[in-house]
């Protein structure tokens, strides 16, 4: 049982390459603006995600569309869980921007 070596090389090679990059220390560009180093991942997280509420509603709507105008290979059952998927999906994306305003506002009524 053993495993085959291309895969077993590829990882090490990833490993030395990261220890190569931390060891480095962080890029000047990541020194010069920090904040927004980290904020770049956070909107990149954030848009993807609506994105994907956005996706999940568009299929939804399709499937609802083509349910009634009869296409034989949507079933009510799909579209009925789609629908459900977007909904949790919508109301998810809800609770996430209310945290975010509660949390600014919070930040707001700091006093300096």
């Amino acid at each position: 049982m053993s495993l085959p070596v291309s895969p077993l090389a590829a990882a090490l090679a990833q490993i030395q390459s990261m220890s190569a990059q931390a060891a480095a220390g962080p890029a000047p560009t990541a020194v010069a603006a920090s904040g927004a180093a980290s904020s770049d991942g956070f909107a990149s997280a954030l848009k993807a995600s609506i994105d994907k509420i956005s996706g999940d509603q568009q299929t939804a709507v399709n499937e609802s569309q083509a349910f009634e105008l009869g296409a034989s290979n949507v079933s009510l059952n799909d579209v009925m869980v789609d629908m459900q998927k977007a909904n949790i999906g919508f109301q998810f994306g809800l609770q996430v921007r209310n945290k975010l305003v509660s949390a600014y506002t919070d930040l707001m009524q700091i006093s300096v």
